[in-house]
C-alpha cells in the first residue's frame, strides 16, 4: 500500500523480514535487498525523506532500522535479539539465563523509547509464547504480538517458525510437537501519537525460491503494519495494566533463584577442587624439596610419577578456577537480575496504594 504523501494524517507500511540465524553472505544480502525494497516511506511536506540502516553482523543476519518521518523519530532503534536455546524443555537449565536475556532487553526498550513514536523488535527470541520469558517481556513493555493481531494470516500453521519438514531441523526434538514450534516474533507498540496495527503476517513455507533447501532451520516471517498518525499523543505507558504481570514477574523471579542457587552450589564446587587441586601442588613441592634436601637419601626418586601428577594438578587448578571465575560471575549476573525484579515487584505492589 502506497503512503499518501506530506499529509501530516497520512499512514505508512513496513514490510520487515526476521529470520535472524547463522547465514552466509549472499543470503544475507538476499535478506537485505529484501528488507530495502519493503521499506516505503513518505516524503512529508517540509520534511526529508526517511533514512535506514542495516547491519550483517558476525555472520548472522541482523537490522537495524532508522526511520524518520518529517521531524519524528518514527522507530529509533529496532534491536534483533536472540535469547539462549532451549534444549531440554524438562529440564532447562538455560531457563534463568534467559529469563535475565528477557528482562535486560524488556529495560532495554523501556529506558531507550520513552522518545520514540513506534517500537519494533524482531528475532529469534526462543521462547513458546506460553513461556515465562514471553510473557515477561511482553508484559513490562507493552509490546503486541504481530502473529496474534494480524487481520491476515498466511504461512505455516499456528504459525510456527521451527517445523519438523524442515530439512535443517533435528526431527527427535520436535516430537512433542508435530505441528512446530513457535519462536521467532516480531513485536510492536505505539508510544506517542501514532496507531499500528498488523494488517498481515506471513511465514516462508518450504525452499527457497529458485533453490531445492530452505535458507535456515527457521521459517522466516514477515509483517505488514500500517503505522497511522492520531490527532493527541498516547503518551508512553508501561505494559502493566494486566494485573498478572505481578504473577508474572513473581514466577520470573523464582526460576531466576533456582538459577542463583544452583550457580551457587557451582561456584563452591568447583572453588573446592581449585583448592585441592592447590594443595597438591604444595605437597608435591615439599616432597621435592625434602628429596632435594636429603631427607630422602637412598631412594630413588620418581620424576617421572611427579611430573604427570604436577601436570594433571596444574591442569586440574587451571580449568576450576576459570569455572569457578565463570560461575562468580554467573552468580553476579543472576543475583542483580534477581534483586531488581524484587524491587520491581515492590513498586508494583505498591502503585494501587499511591492511587
Amino acid at each position: 500500500m502506497v503512503p499518501t504523501s506530506g499529509v501530516p494524517g497520512g499512514f505508512l507500511t513496513l514490510e520487515g523480514l526476521v529470520c535472524w540465524e547463522k547465514l552466509g553472505e549472499g543470503t544475507q544480502n538476499y535478506f537485505r535487498r529484501l528488507l530495502w525494497a519493503s521499506t516505503q516511506l513518505p516524503t512529508p511536506r517540509g520534511g526529508s525523506q526517511g533514512g535506514h540502516e542495516l547491519e550483517g553482523l558476525g555472520g548472522f543476519a541482523r537490522s537495524r532500522a532508522v526511520l524518520t518521518w518529517g521531524s519524528w523519530l518514527l522507530c529509533p532503534r529496532s534491536p534483533s535479539r536472540q535469547l539462549h536455546a532451549e534444549y531440554c524443555r524438562e529440564k532447562d537449565a538455560y531457563l534463568p539465563h534467559r529469563l535475565v536475556q528477557a528482562w535486560e532487553l524488556a529495560q532495554f526498550i523501556r529506558h531507550t523509547s520513552k522518545a520514540a513514536d513506534v517500537v519494533l523488535l524482531g528475532g529469534d527470541l526462543n521462547m513458546h509464547p506460553e513461556d515465562v520469558g514471553i510473557r515477561l517481556l511482553r508484559g513490562w513493555t507493552g509490546l503486541r504480538d504481530a502473529f496474534a493481531e494480524a487481520a491476515h494470516f498466511e504461512g505455516c500453521e499456528d504459525g510456527c517458525t521451527l517445523i519438523p519438514n524442515n530439512c535443517f531441523t533435528v526431527k527427535s526434538e520436535l516430537l512433542p510437537f508435530p505441528l512446530g514450534i513457535r519462536i521467532d516474533y516480531i513485536l510492536y507498540k505505539a508510544v506517542s501519537s501514532f496507531t499500528v496495527k498488523c494488517e498481515e503476517l506471513k511465514t516462508t513455507t518450504g525452499p527457497a525460491p529458485g533453490m531445492d533447501i530452505p535458507f535456515s532451520d527457521h521459517e522466516a516471517v514477515m509483517a505488514t503494519l500500517h503505522i497511522q498518525r492520531q490527532g493527541r499523543s498516547a503518551g508512553a505507558t508501561l505494559g502493566t495494566a494486566e494485573p498478572t504481570l505481578v504473577d508474572v514477574v513473581t514466577e520470573a523471579r523464582t526460576e531466576v533463584g533456582v538459577g542463583l542457587r544452583a550457580a551457587r552450589q557451582q561456584r563452591y564446587s568447583t572453588g573446592r577442587m581449585a583448592v585441592l587441586a592447590l594443595l597438591l601442588l604444595l605437597l608435591q613441592a615439599l616432597a621435592v624439596l625434602g628429596a632435594l634436601a636429603g631427607l630422602a637419601a637412598g631412594q630413588p626418586f620418581p620424576k617421572l610419577s611427579f611430573s604427570l601428577l604436577a601436570f594433571l594438578a596444574i591442569g586440574v587448578l587451571l580449568l576450576a578456577t576459570g569455572l569457578h571465575l565463570f560461575h562468580t560471575m554467573e552468580v553476579k549476573m543472576l543475583q542483580g537480575t534477581e534483586e531488581q525484579m524484587r524491587m520491581a515487584l515492590r513498586a508494583l505492589q505498591e502503585r494501587p496504594s499511591d492511587g
